[in-house]
């Protein structure tokens, strides 16, 4: 099939990346009405695998290199079982649309964390402004968020504030075992890679739930239909839906036109949370948003716009006359 006749699967492919991971932090808060969270998340990540491999397996694909297994197994832990494991643990404590957008700090994180190419991210003086400005608004939003009063009354301010941490953690395991895939690539296909992450992610995920002992209060008989619903969209859409979409994106557009969903889905998360489970992001959050989202583009702006070194001058000289004068530029 050409690529021409493949153009319209280009528009559905960012709906399901910008709107499906969106409301997949909803789906999360749904799926923990009936399943504890690693427990959650082994049941997604493994059946989600396993629908994967049996399709591939079917097809005559071969998944027997221990070495493959092995480094997807990494991958799979880090990404999947740390970093959204670590969400649905985080998304006990606070909302989703809160877990979403503490999520959309990850571009920072890269960034910190990528050492190899630091050279290059600070050549960029937009990158290290921005990565300042983000950190500002993720301290605001923290701040409109343990000061908010729409969270349950029996969930302390200092459990919040560990919730939080722990959603930055999983943001950092997901850049990790990004950076390790892409340093210890697996010779299988690309789906069949992923199939084996989501796998290992579940059996690891299910380990940590036995020691964490959720395997004793948990009832399969007790979960409510809310949480079925919930966990039936983070296996389909979530798992395989959108994660397959974004893996064909890679493959035909660039990868800075791919990676706008880290922008979106918090804006989708708390559109989705407010029509369907009534939830709020107040004024203090909202503008800590604001400003993290004007952080992450800023860290990414040459991506996105070729600027001229003389646009470049321009826009440094007005931001040195405003930082120096403190009232806006006036071109003469």
């Amino acid at each position: 099939m050409t690529h021409s006749k493949n153009n319209w699967l280009v528009p559905v492919a960012f709906a399901n990346i910008y709107v499906i991971w969106g409301i997949t932090f909803l789906a999360i808060s749904f799926g923990l009405k009936g399943f504890p969270p690693f427990i959650l998340s082994g049941f997604r990540f493994l059946a989600a695998g396993i629908l994967m491999i049996g399709y591939l397996t079917a097809k005559g694909e071969k998944a027997n290199s221990l070495v493959n297994w092995k480094k997807n197994g990494i991958t799979g832990i880090l990404i999947l079982t740390g970093g959204t494991g670590l969400v649905a643990w985080g998304e006990q404590y606070v909302s989703a649309s809160e877990a979403a957008i503490t999520i959309a700090t990850g571009p920072f994180w890269f960034i910190a964390i990528d050492k190899k190419n630091w050279k290059y991210y600070f050549s960029d003086k937009f990158i290290p402004i921005g990565l300042a400005i983000g950190f500002i608004g993720l301290i605001l939003f923290l701040k409109g968020s343990v000061n908010s009063n729409a969270h349950h009354p029996a969930i302390s301010d200092s459990i919040r504030v560990t919730a939080f941490i722990v959603l930055a953690i999983s943001s950092i395991a997901w850049v990790l075992g990004s950076l390790y895939s892409k340093k210890n690539p697996a010779s299988h296909s690309t789906f069949m890679n992923i199939a084996q992450q989501l796998i290992i992610a579940g059996i690891a995920s299910f380990i940590i739930a036995f020691f964490r002992k959720e395997w004793n209060q948990f009832s399969i008989s007790e979960i409510p239909l809310s949480a079925w619903l919930g966990v039936t969209f983070l296996i389909f859409f979530g798992s395989i839906v959108a994660y397959l979409s974004y893996i064909w994106l890679l493959s035909v557009k660039p990868a800075a036109l791919v990676s706008t969903h880290t922008y979106i889905n918090p804006i989708v998360t708390v559109i989705a949370g407010w029509i369907i489970a009534n939830q709020t992001i107040n004024g203090n959050q909202l503008y800590g948003l604001s400003v993290i989202l004007i952080g992450v583009l800023l860290t990414n702006i040459t991506k996105y716009f070729k600027l001229s070194k003389r646009s470049k001058v321009k826009i440094r000289r007005v931001m040195r006359h405003v930082k120096k004068n403190n009232r806006p530029y006036q071109p003469v």
